[in-house]
């Protein structure tokens, strides 16, 4: 029963294959009038999201500074097995001392 239904649905398929396919090849071929479509796109879709991006980013640094989350001393967070190979060891690479703890605690505090 499952043979004659996949041979049954795979002859669908290929009948209306070609149906199917042709909308998405047409545009791969470089289709003459498709570049028009690409510039609007461009200055309607993509220009307006970098600009709300933007924005958001804007609106976001300028909303006040964050509190520093409670530091609490989970075991499995701050293990060193050996000091890192810059700076003192202790810090890491990017190291932020207001949202970044220590093994012990925060620096600020």
């Amino acid at each position: 029963m499952a043979a004659a239904t996949g041979s049954r649905g795979s002859r669908l398929l290929g009948r209306f294959w070609p149906q199917l396919a042709w909308p998405m090849l047409s545009g791969a071929q470089g289709e003459e009038g498709s570049a028009p479509m690409w510039k609007a796109l461009t200055y309607f879709v993509a220009l307006p999201g970098v600009g709300v991006s933007k924005l958001n980013i804007f609106l976001k640094s300028h909303h006040g500074e964050q509190e520093t989350p409670e530091f609490i001393a989970y075991p499995h967070l701050c293990i060193r097995s050996r000091p890192f190979p810059w700076g003192n060891g202790n810090h890491t690479l990017f190291h932020n001392p207001h949202l970044n703890p220590l093994p012990t605690s925060y620096e600020d505090e």
